[in-house]
């Protein structure tokens, strides 16, 4: 069930012949839109096919070398799910690590390894730039998220948006009361990215219900304020507006069968059913140009695709 906050919002987008779909982030800006205050924050896509700034492909090798790079740092917290791993994937860990530490094996590493870097140090070292909440330099805006170091080209994940995915045909009703935080994808699927009240506790309970042993299947440090994927501040990007044009964009990412089972404990959604027919929705954040050092990142809430 899609809440009225989304209904409502879906009635103020333009027309277009029914012949077009819409991406929504709407209930924090939901009343200025329909008043048309807003409507220059609109991102229109002529077509379907032109809608992905950067391909599947792209976006999950970023992943990829995201979260080998944290599980790398985190080696000393592996050694169960490293027990369970088969040897051909253990050696490509081993030679991941003798890249970095050339003079030390895997077990040494693994019991040597004292002094981790933070996550949002090993962004820095593997995609050249790091990102963080902070007040917003919007007034009344609240949190928003700044590129903290280095830059981000064009064309870069810069971001992943967190929370439960619900298909359109689960009852989503409570958790969106008063909820800012609930993404509407173009086909429909929502993503409920509030990290407080019931949907904090529908997280937990779906993130507790899908583990396989030492396997997590899902990251639910994004919760906290200890985030184990420092991609994982989506939810806090700003819309745009008239003075601050939108830096990034949203896109859709399913995360395919073959993604590495070991790898699933740094994805920031999980599914609200335990039915696995469909594939994980991912929706990452992607620059639309170079992003400095200190900018603040802003959006398209409305993204509306002929």
């Amino acid at each position: 069930m899609v809440p009225r906050a989304a209904r409502s919002a879906r009635r103020a987008l333009p027309t277009c012949g029914g012949a077009c779909s819409f991406r929504l982030l709407c209930w924090r800006k939901r009343e200025t839109f329909e008043k048309n205050e807003d409507r220059g924050t609109l991102r229109y896509v002529p077509e379907e096919s032109k809608d992905k700034v950067i391909s599947d492909e792209d976006v999950l090798g970023t992943l990829l070398k995201v979260f080998q790079a944290l599980f790398i740092n985190d080696f000393n917290k592996q050694s169960d799910i490293l027990t369970m791993l088969p040897e051909t994937v253990k050696s490509k860990y081993h030679n991941l690590l003798s890249v970095q530490h050339p003079r030390v094996k895997l077990l040494e590493y693994r019991h040597q390894q004292q002094n981790t870097f933070k996550p949002e140090e090993i962004l820095y070292k593997t995609l050249g730039f790091s990102v963080a909440r902070a007040t917003s330099s919007l007034i009344s805006a609240g949190k928003g998220v700044f590129i903290t170091r280095g830059w981000v080209p064009k064309g870069a994940v810069v971001s992943m948006y967190p929370g439960t995915v619900y298909q359109k045909y689960e009852p989503i009703f409570f958790q969106s009361i008063g909820n800012p935080f609930i993404f509407r994808c173009l086909d429909g699927v929502l993503i409920d990215g509030n990290d407080k009240g019931i949907s904090k506790v529908v997280y937990r309970s779906c993130n507790g219900r899908d583990r396989l042993g030492p396997f997590k299947m899902s990251d639910s440090t994004w919760l906290t304020s200890e985030i184990c994927n420092p991609l994982a501040v989506g939810q806090y990007v700003n819309n745009c507006s008239n003075d601050r044009a939108a830096n990034v964009c949203y896109q859709e990412f399913d995360v395919p069968a073959v993604f590495p089972i070991e790898l699933k404990q740094y994805l920031p959604n999980i599914a609200y059913s335990c039915d696995k027919q469909s594939p994980l929705r991912c929706v990452i954040l992607v620059a639309l140009r170079d992003i400095k050092q200190g900018e603040e990142l802003f959006s398209n809430y409305y993204t509306i695709v002929s």
